[in-house]
């Protein structure tokens, strides 16, 4: 982006905000008492509690009636999905890997090795493997959406940014709760969280469950009964244990569980009309798509386990306090479909819907996943003057996966096996300080030096496929080491404009580590991609106004990633193939606003601007492997070959934007209330290549909630999806136009307890 232009959008903004601000006395009055100003939003963005006003980061929370509404009804964390400005989250998994976007970074890479440029972190410990990062959202304080690298305070593979989560402690008064609902489709979901104790006890527990569950609904016209897809049973179930031996001591232990069994993700063939993305029916292009039906002739299951154990210590020394967070997961996933996603093939009888050039039936499991860190850190309590934060962070991983690829759809003995053991460790040592001038100015700088070491095997024991499929047969153990020594960064500084404006800026230099993919199964060489590191610059204001009544937030960003990975996924090689991008530039903004201009009227609203752009004239890609049309520039000289050069990241797109409004009036010893809340993206590509049909144009997904309650209890009925959008949310381009699609509208009502 030129400068000239930044300088233009950037004010721009800045008067924009200033109309917003002004616009204080004309809002407040329609407001009337105090009672009705915003409460703070305290985040923990920076390792400590803070008004989420006074840090220099681009944060975002999803919290109370937006948080309850997304998160129930039989939802998982790909519901967050478009819930703050910059996070798209999608997966060809289903409920069990979610892959996260921030700013349009992100990686498409089905493969269950596969590296993300935005971390997860559950309670203070960062989730690796997207199979930790699906554990349920149940019986939160809050989330938060941290935006641009991460990379000082929270370590390795934060260039996009975080999403963070953090649980209900055993302490907390007030947050007792039991609630259930039930659906269509005869989805239930049923979550508690019990607490034994206040912030004065020496011992307290906290008990927390989520049971989720949803019938078989999408109808798989080739086999017998009319449901036999997408239903699942989820439990997941948290205990902690906290102890204050004394005023300063506090000491904490969680241990977590998640037990899933469903379908594994439905593929559907030729969901695509040849020379566009529109949807089609089972029938072809003259049929309406219908999401309640599919084809498919193989088998389909999905399992997975976690385990969770971590003990964390605080120690508070008066001027300084000392943390530690200990923390084991485990993973164990097993996860077969009908890949093809129809049914027979050209050599059968009978193949639909549409040309099914041969069936592919394949099975990915994780054996044993085995994540284990460590922090240390050492942190100043003083709030003015000179602060403060030290510390170490130690990561290791541990995983297995298997591949299988069958010949029919029915088989249970494969025909190729392949397999990949990876092992990862990290040492991360940072350091973060900061000065608060008596003018109100805070200027904050932190560093954090990054050691990486990952290795890997991987082989193709097994391969009894016939030659001229051109696998080869079984491949040899191979194997490969990647390591790097990063150092990343960030200079920020806030200032107080007035006492309701605050601006700030920030500077930071994230990086993601090295990483390989042995998915040998389909290929016989390991690919590698080397490390990337992202330059961010942003600037904003944060503001609240109207007496309180009202708050409006502005970040404007550029950043550059040089060298960033990106996965050549499928294709005509049906392979995925890491490589790196030369540069990928990219610019936008977020603006989050929120008021309460009248008793009882709460109205959010929340927008994002995101460009990038792949620069490197000299990366190509195979092209699909399936009749669709690239618009791509070919290599010269070589057919189905394309040059990316220049195109937006896929699953990035240009536009999110999301509101809400929720109305309250008291009736009895309770009162009535309305909440609805939309989100919106704009259009997306699915793959590296820009195709007329591995894309969809806009999905809008609202929800309804009309209930009443009392300081105890809640009874309400729902909806979700109100509209019953139809939209593709990812494909797969090897064989055929397979799509994946969103969920449909549900129905249903809810009742909770409080105490």
């Amino acid at each position: 982006m030129r400068p000239t232009s930044i300088l233009r959008t950037a004010a721009a903004s800045i008067a924009f905000a200033a109309v917003l601000v002004n616009a204080g006395p004309a809002l407040a009055q329609s407001a009337s008492a105090d009672d009705d100003a915003l409460s703070d939003i305290i985040v923990t963005a920076q390792r400590r509690a803070e008004n989420q006003k006074d840090v220099p980061i681009s944060v975002a929370t999803v919290r109370g009636d937006t948080l309850a509404a997304v998160s129930g009804s039989g939802a998982d964390v790909r519901a967050l999905s478009g819930r703050v400005p910059s996070l798209n989250i999608e997966s060809s998994f289903g409920r069990t890997f979610p892959r996260f976007y921030i700013r349009g970074l992100g990686n498409t890479d089905f493969d269950l090795n596969a590296s993300q440029p935005v971390s997860l972190v559950y309670d203070d410990v960062v989730l690796e493997n997207p199979v930790l990062k699906g554990f349920p959202i149940f019986d939160l304080d809050r989330v938060e959406v941290l935006r641009g690298p991460q990379g000082t305070l929270f370590g390795r593979n934060t260039p996009a940014g975080i999403v963070k989560f953090d649980t209900v402690r055993p302490d907390a008064v007030g947050k007792n709760h039991v609630s259930l609902s039930w659906g269509s489709f005869n989805t239930i979901n049923a979550t508690a969280g019990v607490g034994s104790g206040d912030a004065s006890d020496v011992l307290s527990v906290r008990v927390s469950a989520l049971y989720q569950h949803r019938d078989n609904w999408i109808d798989n016209i080739d086999e017998p009964g009319d449901k036999n897809l997408e239903g699942f049973n989820d439990f997941a179930g948290r205990m902690q244990i906290q102890a204050k031996p004394s005023d300063q001591l506090t000491l904490r232990t969680t241990m977590q569980v998640r037990l899933f069994e469903g379908s594994a993700r439905v593929f559907r063939a030729n969901a695509f009309a040849t020379g566009s993305n529109q949807l089609i029916g089972l029938g072809g292009p003259a049929t309406k798509f219908d999401r309640t039906k599919t084809r498919a002739d193989g088998l389909n299951f999905q399992k997975l386990t976690n385990f969770n154990a971590a003990f964390n210590a605080e120690y508070d020394a008066g001027p300084v306090t000392l943390t530690s967070v200990t923390s084991y997961w485990y993973g164990n996933l097993q996860s077969r479909g009908d890949i093809d996603g129809g049914f027979g093939n050209q050599f059968a009888p009978t193949m639909g819907p549409g040309f099914i050039p041969f069936s592919a039936q394949s099975r990915d499991d994780v054996p044993s996943l085995d994540q284990f860190t460590q922090e240390l850190r050492i942190s100043s309590n003083n709030t003015g003057g000179l602060g403060y934060q030290l510390g170490a962070f130690y990561f290791s991983e541990k995983l297995n996966i298997v591949s299988y690829d069958f010949g029919s759809p029915t088989a249970t003995a494969p025909s190729a096996i392949g397999g990949q053991r990876q092992v990862s460790e990290a040492l991360g040592v940072f350091g973060s300080v900061n000065y608060q001038f008596e003018g109100g100015l805070k200027l904050q700088a932190g560093a954090r030096f990054n050691h990486d070491n990952r290795t890997m095997l991987a082989s193709r024991p097994l391969d009894t496929r016939p030659g001229f499929l051109g696998f080869g047969g079984p491949v040899a153990p191979q194997s490969a080491e990647v390591g790097d020594d990063v150092l990343t960064w960030d200079l920020s500084a806030s200032f107080p404009m007035s006492e309701d404006v605050n601006l700030f800026a920030r500077v930071a230099k994230g990086y993601r580590a090295p990483s390989i993919q042995g998915r040998l199964v389909f290929g016989r060489t390991l690919s590698i991609a080397d490390s990337e590191t992202t330059m961010s610059y942003e600037a904003g204001l944060k503001s609240s106004f109207a007496d309180g009544k009202a708050r409006f937030n502005l970040t404007g960003f550029y950043f550059r990633t040089k060298d960033m990975q990106l996965t050549a996924v499928g294709g005509a090689s049906n392979f995925t193939t890491l490589i790196n991008a030369e540069k990928v530039d990219g610019y936008g903004f977020e603006a989050e606003f929120e008021a309460r201009p009248v008793s009882g009227l709460t109205l959010t609203a929340g927008v994002s601007y995101n460009h990038n752009e792949i620069k490197d004239p000299n990366l190509f890609v195979a092209g699909c492997g399936a009749a669709c049309t690239v618009t791509d520039p070919v290599r010269v000289g070589s057919p189905g070959i394309y040059s990316i050069n220049g195109n937006q990241l896929p699953q990035s797109p240009r536009w999110i934007a999301n509101w809400t409004a929720g109305y309250a009036a008291p009736v009895g010893t309770g009162e009535v209330y309305v909440f609805t809340d939309w989100a919106y993206r704009s259009k997306v590509q699915f793959f590296l290549y820009e195709s007329r049909e591995f894309s969809d144009d806009s999905m809008l997904e609202g929800g309804l909630r009309i209930g009443y309650r009392t300081g105890k209890f809640d009874i309400a009925g729902f909806v979700r999806n109100i509209t019953n959008d139809v939209s593709a949310v990812s494909g797969i381009d090897f064989n055929n136009l397979t799509a994946m699609v969103n969920e449909p509208r549900l129905f249903g009502v809810e009742v909770g307890i409080k105490f």
